[in-house]
């Protein structure tokens, strides 16, 4: 069985320091320890998320966030085809599907669906890790011509302890 292909958005390496939501802090790391680090999955990022962290204002944080990368076997996915996501991701601005003043998330979606990753995980339940937001993605992306499957979901969904 081919490896799953999961893409992490920005609020996942960001949980692993929550220590105001500490079951949610718990759950990361657990993740990030048992399949991120054991390569249970095929675990990808974009520049987007590296944008989004160089963005972060307490310095610190912003160090453990990149210490986390180069600590586990996460790649960075090479867009050359910057044009083709900005534009699908202006498509699920303008479907009303995600607000304008998300567009990173936009954008972490589209590089989602124009890489055929099966998993965008995140801990963004209004904007992103919800099956009503998964369903509109998936309409606009199937007006666009895109039909993988992709799945919006947190990193409990994918822990799995029965392998």
């Amino acid at each position: 069985m081919k490896t799953q292909k999961i893409y992490l958005d920005t609020s996942v390496p960001n949980f692993l320091f929550a220590d105001d939501a500490p079951e949610l802090k718990d759950a990361t790391i657990d993740f990030f320890e048992n399949f991120i680090l054991l390569e249970k999955y095929d675990c990808f990022i974009s520049e987007y998320v590296i944008t989004e962290i160089e963005a972060t204002k307490n310095e610190e944080k912003k160090l453990k966030l990149f210490d986390t990368l180069n600590k586990y076997p996460i790649k960075i996915l090479e867009i050359s085809n910057q044009t083709e996501i900005v534009e699908l991701a202006e498509k699920y601005i303008t479907a009303g599907v995600i607000p304008e003043k998300k567009f990173m998330d936009a954008l972490h979606i589209a590089v989602c669906t124009v890489f055929d990753i099966n998993f965008l995980v995140s801990w963004n339940f209004k904007h992103l890790a919800n099956i009503n937001k998964e369903y509109k993605i998936k309409a606009v992306n199937y007006q666009n011509l895109y039909f993988n499957e992709l799945r919006i979901i947190t990193p409990l969904e994918l822990i799995d302890y029965g392998n």
